[in-house]
């Protein structure tokens, strides 16, 4: 006879499910046995993403190590590092960096919504592109030592998606339909787990210059929250990308600032 699942058992089956959700959708790593994702699910699991952030850090880090070991430059090294993230992500957060910088130079905003839907690359989004590449290899490069390399890596990248799911609620959709839009607002304790992940994994970097990279992403998000809000009157999905990208930006150029 079957016994009925315990609250334990589902509970554990749920926070499964949800970081199932996160790697799914966050990166390009196959699951033969995940679900279909839906919106919904998205904003639910919302506090996997600095979990599932951590671990592509992790990743990008471990190419880093293994290219210093080689002997290739710092510099060099951080571009592998970089390159890897991209892969295990596909782009994800880049491709929403480079729709919302070419959007918000519309003239209007329904201009601005309609070329953020244009997947053809603009001037503002080359540059977007470019400047994130930049500033990400060099911070990295200037850690050089793998062993900071790494924390500054995990706690980037979980520390930035961390800032997602608040932002997802607490800054109204531009648009009826869209990524966004079909996830809907996550709920609070997603939140509330999201940014307490997103506080521990800024420790890995140091409590002071831990406390100064909340700060710039607080400052960072708060800008882009104005600038959303003055151009289009909310946030899409690729608004959610560029997000991700200015904060992990913010907390490897802490991280990389000497004491």
């Amino acid at each position: 006879m079957q016994q009925a699942p315990t609250e334990m058992t589902t509970l554990v089956r749920r926070l499964a499910r949800d970081v199932s959700t996160a790697v799914v959708f966050y990166t390009r790593i196959p699951l033969s046995h995940a679900s279909p994702v839906v919106g919904a699910d998205i904003a639910r699991a919302g506090w996997a993403a600095p979990l599932v952030g951590a671990a592509i850090g992790l990743g990008g880090a471990a190419i880093y190590a293994l290219a210093h070991a080689a002997g290739l430059a710092p510099l060099l090294a951080a571009g592998l590092a970089l390159a890897a993230t991209l892969g295990l992500t596909g782009a994800l957060h880049e491709d929403g960096l480079a729709d919302t910088a070419d959007g918000l130079g519309g003239a209007s905003p329904e201009q601005a919504l309609a070329i953020m839907r244009d997947s053809r690359l603009g001037t503002f989004g080359a540059c977007a592109l470019f400047l994130s590449l930049l500033l990400r290899a060099g911070a990295l490069a200037s850690l050089g030592d793998p062993q900071l390399v790494a924390p500054a890596m995990v706690a980037a990248h979980a520390a930035a998606r961390a800032m997602i799911p608040a932002f997802m609620r607490l800054v109204p959709q531009a648009r009826a339909d869209g990524l966004s839009a079909g996830a809907g607002a996550p709920p609070w304790r997603s939140i509330v787990a999201a940014a307490l992940l997103g506080l521990v994994a800024l420790l890995l970097i140091g409590p002071a210059h831990g406390a100064v990279a909340l700060l710039a992403m607080l400052l960072a998000t708060a800008a882009l929250v104005r600038l959303c809000l003055r151009r289009i009157a909310g946030q899409t999905g690729d608004v959610l990308g560029a997000v991700e990208q200015v904060n992990e930006i913010a907390v490897l150029l802490i991280a990389a600032a000497r004491p």
